[in-house]
Formats: C-alpha cells, structure tokens, sequence
C-alpha cells in the first residue's frame, strides 16, 4: 500500500472520527484507495453500526475485519460515502469505474448525507478525459451505446471477460470531450441501454482528501 494512499486515507478516517456514533452507518466505495481506508477504519469498528458496501471486492474484504454489512434497502440513513477515484478535477468533478463498480458507487454516493473522496495527486488533472470513461451497459444494448458514442465523437471498447456485480457490461471510451462533465453526464445516461456512466458531476463530492 503506497505511502500517499495511506495518508490520504487517515485524512478522511481523521475527519469522519469525531462525527460518527455508534448507531452510524457508514458508505465504502471501491478500490485500492479505498481498500486502505478500510484496514484504518477496522481499528474503530466498534465506534460506529456498520457499513453499506458498493462492491463485492469491497464486501470481501469488509467481511476479514468483521465489519457488519447492510444492504442500502435496509439502512434508513448513510452518514458518509467514502470512495477514491480515477480522476479528480480541479471542480470536484470524478472519473470513477475503472473497477467497474460505478453504479453502485454512485447510488450508495447519493444516498449518502456526505460525500468523501479520498485520491493521491496522480488523480488530479485540469480536465476530465485522459483516463477512459467506463459506460455500464445492458448487454442487448452495447453495440447500439457504441456506436451513439461513435456518434458523439467517443472510441467505445469492449470490457473484455468482465461482468459487473449488477450483471451488465462495460464499454471503455476515449476521446470524449468532458469540458462539461455534468452535461455529458446526463446526456450519456440519457441513451437507452446504458445503466449509468463513470462521470460524478450531478453528485459530486462534499470533502476530498489527498496526500
């Protein structure tokens, strides 16, 4: 685990300490970012109920350190969404999905009382789009998402053996034009077939911590 992500992980575990009880409920995102912020926080497991988790890989882990898992259809509140991310813009704009988990992420993100980021400064850039956008899609629909993307000046590509926990696929795009994320956001969701797309720009983060 990188020296970065670990103390960007304390940071946000730092913020979250002293506002949390032990009837909060917890959101853990997904990825290596995240995976360290979960080993920090299993130290305080006993200061706070339990977690609702984006992802299986997630859930896996949380189960190692005997953290209670809920389902978000079962929890009345989420208290903080802590996630990292592909790319952070200088807005708070995200790129999330490289592991394919975006869906998830974003719904437990917006049922969330706070949204957390945690990203070591490789993430950062001025403008979203170096890193490939990832579309969830159904997969009746992919080749017709493609080539809409296509249409829309993307390059589509096939997330070859990978089905996300949600059972659908995933189509990687590049050269996208994200000047405006939150307008493309709604405008890639806005094409039938796709579940969701990798850009948090309607729900962006409230705090983000960094090395």
């Amino acid at each position: 685990m990188s020296e970065a992500k670990i103390r960007a992980s304390q940071k946000a575990l730092d913020f979250i300490l002293p506002k949390i009880t032990q009837q909060t409920v917890l959101g853990i995102g997904t990825g290596s970012t995240v995976n360290c912020f979960i080993e920090l926080l299993a130290t305080h497991k006993n200061t706070f109920k339990g977690v609702v988790s984006s992802s299986k890989a997630s859930s896996d882990l949380i189960a190692n350190y005997d953290i209670e898992e809920f389902e978000l259809n079962d929890v009345n509140s989420v208290s903080f969404y802590i996630d990292g991310a592909d790319e952070v813009s200088m807005e708070k704009d995200l790129i999330k999905g490289g592991g394919g988990a975006h869906t998830r992420e974003k719904i437990v993100a917006a049922a969330s009382e706070s949204f957390i980021c945690i990203a070591d400064q490789s993430k950062f850039v001025d403008q979203l789009g170096q890193f490939p956008l990832p579309i969830e899609v159904a997969k009746v629909a992919r080749s017709y998402v493609s080539r809409r993307i296509v249409g829309m000046g993307g390059l589509p590509e096939f997330r070859q053996n990978f089905i996300t926990d949600l059972g659908n696929q995933i189509i990687d795009v590049r050269e996208l034009d994200i000047s405006n994320p939150k307008e493309l956001e709604i405008k890639i969701n806005a094409i039938p077939g796709v579940i969701d797309n990798g850009i948090f720009s309607i729900n962006k983060p409230n705090e983000i911590f960094s090395d």
